[in-house]
């Protein structure tokens, strides 16, 4: 899968108008957001948004283009916020919560038509439903892969993580540097490389009365993140919303 890193007004104007003509069924668009201490009191770095009809990951640099990345608009009006807060165009993210908490927080931007992935794969379960899982476990456990891009995947992951995870030795401050690190460029690349697959696998599981669930708890989550700081214990919790 191709990628191309956004970091010219140029450049993302001519993204705007590719992304607003792409079918909405299913999805076209899958995010996942980068920066240090992510929430509201931390910055946005990077998002990655996979254009699934185009194959191709763009990589949209929030770091060197800030607060124009969202207000600079195309030939038709269209701006980055616009597509984010447009409620007819989907978006499908793994865990929003804290991307919605960081993109509010920084940029006062309302995200809607918001699909979770990590709240489909919850309700794809037959039982134990008690705990949410993270992205790595969904993919190791749901996503198909050959033992190579097995092997690459972690790899990949691991290289990421030891430069960005203060646990391993790392800091987020390396998603603000410029030219960004290959190892880096590949981690935000993988980060969403699997999220339409598990978006199909899990949604074919469930039922249209789960389908509705995981539709409102995904609004409540969007909501709970532009909330005062006393709900940021809500937006921490491992536990399923319905256990």
């Amino acid at each position: 899968m191709g990628s191309t890193i956004i970091d010219t007004i140029e450049s993302l104007t001519s993204l705007l108008s590719t992304l607003v003509n792409l079918p909405t069924t299913p999805p076209a668009l899958y995010l996942d957001v980068e920066g240090t201490n992510l929430s509201r009191h931390g910055k946005v770095s990077i998002i990655e948004l996979l254009a699934l009809p185009l194959k191709h990951v763009y990589l949209i640099d929030i770091h060197t283009l800030g607060e124009e990345a969202f207000s600079a608009a195309n030939t038709d009006g269209w701006t980055l916020k616009a597509i984010l807060e447009a409620s007819n165009i989907p978006k499908v993210f793994f865990d929003v919560r804290s991307d919605s908490d960081a993109l509010y927080g920084n940029f006062k931007i309302e995200l809607a038509g918001v699909e979770d992935i990590q709240l489909l794969e919850i309700a794809s379960r037959s039982f134990n439903r008690q705990r949410i899982n993270g992205l790595a476990r969904c993919i190791e456990r749901d996503a198909q892969m050959t033992r190579s891009e097995r092997s690459d995947w972690l790899v990949t992951k691991n290289e990421g993580r030891n430069l960005f995870d203060p646990k391993q030795g790392g800091s987020y401050e390396v998603f603000n540097i410029r030219p960004m690190k290959n190892s880096i460029r590949k981690y935000c690349i993988q980060d969403v490389l699997f999220l339409p697959q598990l978006w199909s696998t899990y949604t074919k599981k469930i039922s249209p009365r789960w389908a509705t669930l995981v539709r409102d708890e995904t609004i409540a989550r969007v909501a709970l993140s532009r909330k005062a700081e006393d709900d940021e214990k809500g937006m921490q919790t491992t536990l399923s919303p319905w256990r």
